[in-house]
C-alpha cells in the first residue's frame, strides 16, 4: 500500500498573491509551481477563476451595498411593526387594569 498524500489547501489570499506573480511574467510557470509546491494545473485554474471574476470585484462593494440597504429597510419596517404591536400590548394591558380598577 502505498501512502496517501493529504490535500493541501491554499488560503484565497496566497492562490492571488501566485496568479498575479504568474501574470507578471518575471518567472515560468512551471519555476512558479516549483518555488510555491503547486502543480501547474492548480495554476491554471487559479488563474482561470481570477480572470473569470475580475469584473465582479468592482461590482461587488455595489452590489452588497444594495443588499445592505434593502436589508435595513426590511429591518426598519419589522422594527417599526414591533413597536406598534407593543404599543397595543401596552394599551390593552393599561385599559385592563384600569377597568378591573373600577370593577373593585
Amino acid at each position: 500500500m502505498g501512502t496517501k498524500r493529504k490535500r493541501e489547501r491554499f488560503t484565497p489570499e496566497f492562490k492571488a498573491k501566485v496568479v498575479i506573480e504568474a501574470l507578471n511574467v518575471e518567472s515560468s510557470e512551471a519555476e512558479l509551481c516549483r518555488q510555491h509546491n503547486i502543480t501547474e494545473a492548480q495554476l491554471s485554474q487559479w488563474k482561470r477563476q481570477f480572470v473569470e471574476n475580475a469584473a465582479t470585484l468592482f461590482e461587488s462593494n455595489r452590489k452588497q451595498s444594495d443588499a445592505s440597504t434593502e436589508r435595513i429597510a426590511e429591518l426598519e419596517q419589522l422594527a417599526g411593526r414591533l413597536v406598534q404591536a407593543v404599543d397595543i400590548q401596552k394599551k390593552a394591558l393599561d385599559w385592563i387594569a384600569s377597568n378591573r380598577s373600577e370593577e373593585e
